[in-house]
């Protein structure tokens, strides 16, 4: 936990020294994030100036957007040829959980995130959840992975019973940076500062899906305990 001994903004503090975002839609032209080589290395030294010393980059994968592991490991191949900082770079994905995901989970296809391969970033519609949500997530685990819910705050169909019936289930939780700065509505900011009151959140994420949205991100203002870099 990074605790804020006053009301202070993210880059006011330090947060981002050390810091790794475990979640970034940075990886170019492969989903509804960052569309150019060059935008994503303007963001990458953004990361440098903050300290910001690791980054996963976690593009979707889902029926609308069916990306591909050989593709993303093509694009993760060239990003990392054209990028020459100090950030390091890491390749996972987050998953949509629908009729897709069902077949890689099946066939073991995925980019798990963390170093030791035992997790999958995983996110649901914002609106309803997918039939079988906890079947589902009893099947990922039965495959050996722990499950880290994608901005668990921002699901507008969850409730508190919902969010301890998951987290009695050991679903991990990511937090989205940009939701304590309004960036999805005030709905989500509050729901993600009730779920930090309680201490709920597990790892915290950027969700950065382009350069203009840095400056509302180091913005974000804080007093109290924040999850920073758990070690997955």
């Amino acid at each position: 936990m990074w605790p804020f001994h006053k009301t202070q903004t993210l880059e006011e503090s330090g947060f981002f020294r050390g810091f790794t975002d475990w979640h970034s839609h940075i990886l170019p032209g492969v989903d509804d994030g960052v569309q150019t080589m060059e935008e994503a290395l303007r963001i990458l030294a953004a990361y440098e100036r903050l300290g910001i010393k690791e980054v996963w980059l976690t593009p979707h994968i889902m029926e609308d957007v069916p990306n591909t592991t050989e593709r993303l490991r093509e694009r993760f191949t060239e990003l990392q040829a054209a990028y020459q900082g100090n950030v390091t770079l890491r390749l996972s994905a987050e998953n949509m959980l629908d009729k897709l995901f069902e077949e890689r989970l099946e066939q073991n296809d995925l980019l798990p995130i963390g170093m030791e391969g035992k997790h999958l970033l995983v996110e649901t519609s914002y609106f309803n959840p997918p039939m079988g949500l906890q079947d589902i997530l009893l099947r990922i685990k039965a495959k050996g992975y722990y499950p880290v819910l994608a901005h668990p705050e921002r699901y507008l169909y969850m409730e508190d019973k919902d969010y301890r019936l998951l987290k009695s289930m050991d679903v991990r939780f990511q937090l989205n940076l940009l939701s304590l700065a309004g960036a999805y509505g005030k709905d989500a900011r509050k729901k993600a500062q009730a779920l930090l009151k309680k201490g709920m959140y597990d790892y915290a994420g950027t969700d950065i899906h382009r350069h203009d949205r840095l400056e509302m991100l180091m913005d974000v203002r804080m007093k109290g305990n924040l999850a920073r870099a758990s070690v997955l």
